[in-house]
């Protein structure tokens, strides 16, 4: 399988190809050059791997929670591909990149993940290493107040820049249950790939239109002076 993964919903932006279990990335840390950066990481690629969009077999992009305006980003590009090229997508969590590409590199059977949502609250997620070592989701995502998570009785990691920002609000919550902390995590496109593929293999791509963000707050466009 030949799969492109977009991912721009925080300050890390990406993307990655997918190539028969392989995978090769571009990644960099910005505050909001996401657009100006990621087409020229998405051809790189392409040309490194000698590739045309029709040459694929898919796409995958970090629907959410994130940056509003970096959501619609990833979201954007990765529907104007599938239009040209007419390919299927697999929608990915951004919380589920995130614990995905910390599963890749540890051994932690549980991720805790928190992404800083603004206006006092965080985006949760709990999943744990499935099958095959595939993150899979614990109850629901939701846009919450640190001090409100709700979890299952697990030890795990706390992984995200929520636990940069909420650290005593949630190790609090969380007392007994923590085995580390790694506030400084992002999700990759490479994690978005590597689920996008696994997604493909479950039958969960669907056609462009059916491709969209997940922002779990209503009013994200709304700028915090107007709430």
């Amino acid at each position: 399988m030949k799969l492109l993964a977009v991912e721009t919903a925080t300050e890390a932006c990406s993307a990655a190809l997918w190539i028969d279990c392989a995978v090769i990335e571009r990644y960099q840390r910005t505050q909001r050059d996401h657009t100006r950066l990621v087409l020229p990481m998405i051809d790189g690629l392409m040309a490194e791997a000698g590739l045309r969009p029709r040459d694929l077999d898919g796409l995958a992009f970090g629907r959410g929670p994130g940056s509003f305006t970096g959501v619609r980003i990833a979201t954007g590009i990765i529907q104007g591909i599938a239009f040209g090229a007419d390919l299927p997508i697999v929608p990915v969590s951004t919380l589920a990149a995130l614990a995905q590409e910390f599963f890749d590199r540890n051994s932690a059977e549980v991720a805790f993940t928190a992404m800083d949502a603004r206006m006092g609250e965080i985006y949760w997620g709990v999943y744990r290493r499935g099958e095959k070592g595939y993150a899979e989701l614990i109850g629901p995502e939701r846009v919450i107040p640190a001090d409100k998570i709700e979890f299952p009785d697990l030890r795990g990691v706390g992984i995200g820049t929520g636990w940069g920002v909420y650290r005593e609000e949630l190790a609090k919550r969380l007392a007994g249950r923590l085995d580390g902390i790694e506030a400084d995590h992002l999700p990759r496109a490479g994690a978005v790939a590597r689920l996008g593929a696994h997604g493909f293999e479950r039958g969960l791509a669907v056609p462009v239109e059916e491709a969209m963000p997940v922002y779990l707050r209503d009013q994200v466009a709304k700028k915090e002076s107007e709430r």
